[in-house]
């Protein structure tokens, strides 16, 4: 407890508080939560946090930190900057549970009940965000989730090691404590059809995310042995990598989780192959370190140029690119170097470059971009301005807290038109 309240009082309180003002996606209000535990007032700290939240536990612990509120922290210039998550995550663990908190939320959804009713379809980041501050502000919610269970990519997309799935079910529990109606196993274009859904509800918000890894469309990608990252992490669904040599393609989050579990499930070598450089990485710098410590090799500013082998995958063609500045590019551009080809031996080739949606949501009537993300406008709405969407699923920053910020202010949106609030 004496670490937390150094790490408290290590904040400034600065009067430019750019940690939320400019690094925080939600606008978290950081100095002022912080100020709280100085004073060891905690269940004011949450209180505060919940105006902009219901994810603390989990973002405090998966953010990227230190390129957002801790890259953004006055502190970082000179020295260590605060650590907003380490005390984020604090406040979630010692207030979870607090039965006078819930009481006070559960005052205010009563308070504001009123006879609107919203389905939200998806219970990742993005839908759990949205239902609760529905639900906090009187407006009776119903999510519909495919599987059976909540949390999406927070369950199934992020490894233990990164995030505990007993604070994603701790949250969870939070938020259906505002009196949230789940219907299970009810997959959109398969159990549930948005035109029966518009008849039973005032509007509805779509959230059921971009899951599907995207292709490089290489020769030899359609090989066995070629898998998804997300697939990967989503289903579980993992080969014996018992003395194997696998390489990653990429190098977000995503990759690094992908490499790192493949790593602990036994596989002798994990190569991530990254055709830009490290300081390029979207990775967390953390999650980088971490990696390296495991013994995960990187081969930086090599592209993969083709598949190799005939039942499965034997080996791997790369090509080194150098770093070029392009007209109208606001970063470096890796360009292929030409003769720099080069053979490598490798048993499993996993996929890491991004997500992108499922084919069937082309098919739900909705305006969608050349991506396939369905579009939206600045009130979140789609096409239909009774449906909304967020998250992955509208090509959103491919963050928890941006997820999280498109349900808040989609739900924000919802109640306006509702109830002129």
């Amino acid at each position: 407890m004496k670490q937390i309240k150094d790490k408290s009082s290590y904040c400034l309180n600065c009067k430019t508080k750019p940690c939320a003002i400019k690094g925080c996606p939600l606008g978290n209000q950081i100095p002022q939560f912080i100020e709280q535990i100085k004073q060891e007032n905690y269940k004011k700290a949450y209180e505060i946090l919940s105006e902009t939240t219901v994810l603390q536990g989990i973002c405090g612990r998966i953010c990227p930190h230190q390129k957002q509120c801790q890259g953004s922290c006055i502190r970082g210039i000179k020295g260590e900057p605060v650590s907003i998550g380490e005390l984020e995550s604090f406040i979630f663990d010692q207030m979870v549970g607090e039965e006078s908190l819930l009481k006070c939320y559960q005052e205010e959804m009563q308070a504001n009940r009123s006879n609107k009713k919203v389905a939200v379809i998806g219970a990742g980041p993005a839908g759990l965000t949205a239902s609760a501050f529905l639900a906090k502000n009187g407006i009776q919610v119903t999510i519909y989730e495919k599987y059976d269970y909540l949390g999406g990519l927070l369950m199934h997309g992020i490894p233990e090691f990164r995030l505990p799935k007993e604070v994603v079910k701790k949250t969870i529990d939070k938020i259906l404590s505002l009196g949230i109606e789940v219907k299970y196993n009810q997959q959109l274009g398969k159990d549930i059809f948005l035109p029966n859904l518009e008849k039973q509800y005032d509007a509805i918000f779509l959230s059921i995310g971009a899951n599907q890894s995207v292709k490089m469309r290489v020769k030899g990608e359609e090989r066995q042995g070629v898998l998804g990252g997300n697939e990967l992490l989503e289903h579980n669904l993992h080969p014996n990598y018992q003395g194997k040599i696998v390489a990653v393609v990429g190098g977000g989050n995503v990759a690094m989780d992908c490499a790192r579990t493949v790593k602990r499930l036994g596989a002798q070598t994990v190569k991530v192959i990254y055709r830009r450089a490290r300081e390029q990485m979207p990775a967390e710098d953390k999650e980088v370190e971490e990696a390296e410590q495991e013994g995960i090799e990187f081969l930086f500013q090599n592209n993969i140029k083709s598949i190799i082998g005939e039942d499965g995958v034997k080996q791997i063609e790369l090509i080194k690119t150098q770093l070029v500045q392009k007209e109208n590019e606001d970063r470096l551009v890796p360009v292929n170097i030409e003769g720099s080809n080069y053979i490598l031996d490798v048993d499993y080739v996993i996929m890491a470059l991004g997500s992108q949606v499922e084919p069937y949501v082309k098919e739900l009537g909705l305006q969608t971009n050349q991506w396939g993300n369905i579009q939206v406008n600045e009130k979140y709405q789609t096409s239909n301005p009774n449906i909304y969407a967020g998250g992955d699923l509208t090509g959103t920053r491919s963050t928890v807290a941006w997820a999280a910020y498109s349900g808040r202010e989609a739900a924000k949106n919802i109640i306006k038109q509702m109830t002129g609030k």
